[in-house]
């Protein structure tokens, strides 16, 4: 069984927890968690999911719904927030079943923090938080593969960038969000030393390299 210490923040406003999940994930490296009931409870994340989604932070929310059976019939605080979620999620989950609780929030987990870091939101019914179960830990854990995030890129991928970098005339370096949560500070300063290539920084990246070296500010 999984013990882990769980420090509840109570808050005022969903999107305020949301934006806490966010902040604490840029600042740990972990994954943050943002919990809301369902309606206006699920709707009040959208803004912090979609930022989280944009400067790729891992946050797993976990939202309440309606019992299952009641679904897709206007019951009261009755939103599709799976649906509203989609395109700013890396994936999202809508669980029915007390026996698909813990597989869908270690997945969760793992699919917000691997490859490009982002948020995922688990809609659990509430009949199925209401139930109970025997969890099978060994079989609910996940068993994600570099096929199941297009964000990891392959051996192609990089012998395709380094030809694309040989033949460039005026190279240019667009160190982003992504140099800072993989530890790639380092490497991108040999890179660009090595290669005598300038640096331009997004925003979310200003602490990558030195004023010194940075040629612009994106």
């Amino acid at each position: 069984m999984l013990a882990y210490p769980i420090r509840h923040i109570l808050v005022r406003h969903e999107q305020g927890a949301t934006h806490m999940a966010d902040g604490y994930a840029r600042a740990s490296g972990k994954v943050g968690v943002a919990v809301a009931t369902s309606g206006p409870g699920a709707t009040n994340m959208v803004t912090g999911i979609a930022t989280a989604m944009m400067d790729s932070s891992p946050i797993v929310c976990i939202t309440g719904q309606v019992g299952s059976k009641l679904i897709g019939s206007d019951a009261f605080q009755e939103t599709d927030i799976t649906g509203i979620t989609l395109p700013i999620t890396k994936h999202n989950y809508l669980v029915t079943r007390a026996d698909d609780v813990a597989p869908a929030v270690l997945e969760a987990f793992a699919v917000a923090r691997s490859g490009r870091p982002g948020p995922v939101l688990v809609d659990i019914t509430k009949d199925a938080q209401q139930s109970s179960c025997e969890v099978d830990w060994d079989a609910a854990a996940p068993n994600l593969s570099e096929a199941d995030d297009e964000a990891l890129p392959g051996d192609a991928s990089y012998r395709d960038a380094i030809t694309l970098l040989n033949a460039a005339e005026r190279p240019l370096i667009l160190a982003g969000h992504g140099v800072m949560q993989s530890n790639a500070e380092r490497e991108i300063l040999q890179l660009a030393e090595t290669a005598h290539i300038p640096i331009a920084v997004t925003l979310l990246a200003s602490a990558v390299c030195p004023p010194r070296i940075r040629s612009i500010s994106a």
